[in-house]
């Protein structure tokens, strides 16, 4: 599409907007009516640790959603000479999971409890054993009954809760709905009927009402719904919050919110059974879309979500991933800094991250452990970055940056082993985020340690606000199809993707120096219970 036929769509209001929420961005990515990217705004923000809690304050969101909103007009102003003042559609996504409740006066009565805190070990062991069904520390449940096994003072006067996306949406419509990919992090989803599961409600309303509950569990909850399903459109006060401008026009439709491992999988066309998805960046989780159930239930290793239509989807999630390798590369370039050098940010990650794949094969015998939080699936409840090498390891720095590529997905790889024994069948997996960025490391070292081709589409490297902006187009136009479907026919048909198979010499080491991570995890824990 020519530059003078996008400004038109803008103009005309035919573009599709979507904001996600990340962990350490907020974006946003205007979509034309052939579903490519044509501008985009963004806001860089990070959680805080406010009394032993992860959290950001509701002014954060704020602040940051108006922020990367009016960065997103500036590049359509810049690059297309017209003012965006309306939409097709637009769509919120956010980090999943998490616990936001309200008063009935839509007052915070807590903190933001984000997906990093792992806070609610007995809450998840208890309702997992409930349900005969993985229910996560993280898990907005996990944390509400945490609360409710604690006498949290704030109970009684709790009227809703939800995730972080949930939040977002209501401020811009008034609605209290989630799409249902996100609402299956909230409690576990029926999959027959796309709803929450009635009978593990009732067992939730006995129990919480035998340790002083007074509402029942749908009262609380917001609404699931499926992926171009009616979420409601852009009030007055909602087009203000986003636009404190007052130019963005009120009644655009607004697609179900969603949580990132949905518009991952929408990012990277992997909503059919046996497709799968990885996204990697501050955290990092894998998503295969089941053909049948599981045989068993694996708590704290596998969760079961639903994509955003709501097929039942196998979810393995660890807490950190690029966020220790990235803090490694800011010390080397103060280091550089210091010495005279002269370099942009994108040539210093180029640089140094692209050394990993110089690096011998099993990182010559160097070991880092990444966990700068807890991790569930290997049952920390809080974690301590460390370095572990033997004293005749090869220590350079392309062995080193590559364990930390190695160990960024380590622990994923210790969930997704459970898959592979399951005989889960995965005909592709699509990766997305900042982990695949590096040429030539992050595709290479990802498929080796999956044992798996794993695949990258220029178009995902938008990621999951791009996602969530083909999901506001899907909410428009859904063209009597299925999501699957409609992505495949309108959005994937043509994509070009780079796909990477393992080589063999790549999984030999990946396997080598895996055996030493697994027991270099018994010095971490060891560090943890004693490094205060």
């Amino acid at each position: 599409m020519t530059k003078e036929a996008i400004a038109k769509e803008i103009e005309n209001g035919l573009a599709a907007l979507g904001i996600e929420f990340g962990s350490t961005r907020i974006k946003a990515v205007l979509i034309d009516s052939e579903k490519n990217p044509v501008a985009q705004g963004g806001f860089t923000w990070e959680n805080s640790l406010a009394d032993g809690i992860w959290t950001y304050s509701l002014e954060e969101v704020h602040n940051g959603i108006v922020s990367a909103y009016a960065e997103l007009k500036k590049d359509v102003q810049e690059k297309y000479d017209v003012k965006l003042t309306k939409l097709k559609a637009l769509g919120i996504s956010a980090m999943m999971h998490g616990y936001l409740a309200f008063d009935k006066d839509n007052k915070l009565l807590v903190p933001f409890r984000t997906w990093r805190n792992t806070i609610t070990g007995q809450a998840s062991r208890e309702l997992t054993e409930l349900f005969n069904y993985p229910c996560p520390e993280r898990w907005s449940i996990s944390h509400y009954y945490q609360a409710i096994l604690k006498k949290e003072p704030h109970i009684p006067q709790v009227d809703f809760f939800t995730t972080l996306a949930g939040y977002a949406h209501f401020m811009l419509t008034g609605k209290k709905v989630l799409g249902v990919g996100d609402a299956s992090g909230m409690f576990p989803i029926d999959a027959n009927t796309g709803d929450y599961d009635r009978a593990m409600v009732a067992k939730f309303d006995e129990i919480a009402a035998s340790k002083g509950a007074s509402k029942k569990l749908l009262e609380l909850l917001p609404k699931a719904i499926p992926a171009g399903a009616d979420a409601g459109s852009l009030t007055k006060e909602g087009a203000k919050w986003l636009d404190p401008t007052g130019e963005l026009t009120d009644g655009i439709l607004c697609a179900p919110p969603e949580g990132d491992a949905g518009t991952g999988m929408v990012a990277t066309n992997a909503v059919a059974p046996r497709t799968g998805n990885i996204s990697a960046g501050t955290s990092v989780f894998a998503m295969v879309v089941l053909e049948k159930a599981l045989s068993k239930a694996y708590p704290g290793v596998i969760d079961i979500v639903t994509t955003p239509d709501g097929k039942p989807t196998a979810m393995v999630h660890v807490n950190t991933c690029t966020a220790e390798f990235n803090k490694w590369v800011g010390i080397i370039g103060e280091a550089a800094k210091l010495l005279g050098a002269d370099f942009d940010t994108g040539k210093l990650y180029d640089t140094i991250l692209g050394s990993a794949k110089d690096g011998d094969k099993d990182c010559g015998g160097i070991y880092t452990i990444n966990y700068i939080s807890g991790e569930g699936v290997t049952d920390f409840s809080e974690g301590r970055p460390m370095v572990v090498r033997s004293q005749d390891a090869k220590f350079n720095l392309a062995n080193f940056m590559r364990s930390q590529f190695y160990s960024a997905v380590g622990t994923l790889r210790l969930g997704m082993d459970v898959l592979f024994n399951e005989n889960v069948k995965i005909d592709s997996m699509t990766g997305h985020g900042g982990y695949f960025k590096t040429e030539g490391v992050g595709l290479e070292t990802m498929a080796a340690a999956m044992h798996t081709p794993i695949s990258a589409m220029a178009t995902a490297g938008e990621g999951g606000p791009w996602g969530m902006a083909l999901l506001a187009a899907y909410a428009a136009d859904t063209m009597g199809k299925n999501l699957g479907d409609w992505l495949e026919s309108e959005v994937f048909a043509s994509a070009q993707k780079k796909t990477v198979a393992p080589a063999s010499d790549d999984v030999a080491g990946f396997d080598k120096w895996f055996e030493g991570y697994k027991a270099s995890l018994k010095a971490e824990r060891t560090a943890v219970e004693n490094l205060k």
